[in-house]
């Protein structure tokens, strides 16, 4: 069974299991296990002397570039005495609950002819005990997971979580419920393929990825130059130092009564400037640029 509730304080989704018989909510299963080494890749020279460095510098080398396997139910758990509220960032990729059964069908290169994949027995029980009660299951196991991931995080530490459109929304609401609903940061939309033909309903072009923060999160900008063709066709101008630059109106697009002060001797617009004379100030002298008003005009 699945349902909705609603209070004064929040939305929050129920599911069968996710309250005891007594009313309260049922928390993970934390067995934690030893990990065993299966395999280590050699290193090169370079990322020999960076183990070092790290040994050096107290860190333990040991846990760089590690790859896990098994079962997020005993590796979370296992991880907590060690890093629990030391991560700072943490991207996960789950299931979009689609339906995957672990059976595939594909064809056979310069042939007719396709192979199909039937689930092994041991992963018929691995879906029957994970998803066998559909929406049910999916949500019991992504809640689980998500709160032993929030032990993980650091106090300024980031949770990026990739989901489609089947399930997202859903999601969503177990994350507000986990983390607080001021805590989602953004959703991130990711364009994945490009259009196509489809008659029997609009394309899924493109999946979702919540940003969380378990607290005040650390956000370092990410600047991308632009090509070539870009400068080119947006900054048609260049200057005595050879600097591309465009022209552009910096009337601001709503009156605001503090934006209407005299800069460098221009009146301000009826409406305004688009910036503070602190911001003005700063872009003027910025890197050597400066602003240079050819003329003021209102937008009418």
């Amino acid at each position: 069974m699945f349902s909705f509730s609603l209070s004064l304080s929040m939305a929050e989704l129920i599911w069968d299991g996710k309250y005891d018989e007594h009313g309260n909510k049922r928390a993970p299963v934390r067995i934690e296990l030893p990990f065993q080494t299966v395999e280590t890749v050699n290193e090169s020279v370079q990322e020999r002397q960076r183990t070092l460095e790290l040994s050096s510098s107290g860190h333990d080398p040991e846990w760089r570039n590690r790859l896990i396997w098994g079962d997020k139910k005993y590796v979370l758990p296992s991880l907590l005495p060690e890093f629990a509220g030391k991560v700072d960032l943490i991207y996960i990729d789950p299931p979009f609950n689609a339906g995957s059964d672990f059976s595939f069908t594909t064809s056979i290169p310069d042939t007719d002819e396709f192979l199909e994949k039937q689930p092994s027995i041991l992963e018929q029980k691995a879906y029957r005990d994970t998803w066998g009660r559909g929406l049910n299951s999916y949500l019991e196991w992504f809640y689980e997971a998500a709160l032993l991931l929030r032990e993980l995080l650091a106090e300024n530490g980031s949770l990026y979580v990739h989901l489609d459109w089947n399930i997202g929304h859903y999601v969503k609401v177990v994350l507000d419920e986990i983390f607080g609903q001021g805590a989602c940061q953004n959703e991130i939309v990711w364009k994945r393929t490009s259009a196509r033909s489809d008659s029997r309903t609009y394309n899924h072009i493109h999946d979702v990825i919540y940003y969380y923060a378990r607290g005040e999160s650390i956000f370092n900008e990410v600047y991308v130059p632009h090509d070539q063709e870009y400068l080119e066709s947006k900054y048609i101008h260049v200057d005595d130092h050879g600097r591309r630059y465009r022209l552009d109106n910096i009337t601001s697009p709503n009156p605001r009564p503090n934006m209407t002060y005299v800069w460098r001797g221009h009146q301000p617009p009826a409406l305004g400037w688009r910036y503070s004379k602190e911001t003005m100030q700063r872009l003027h002298g910025e890197d050597g640029f400066g602003i240079r008003i050819l003329r003021t005009r209102d937008p009418s």
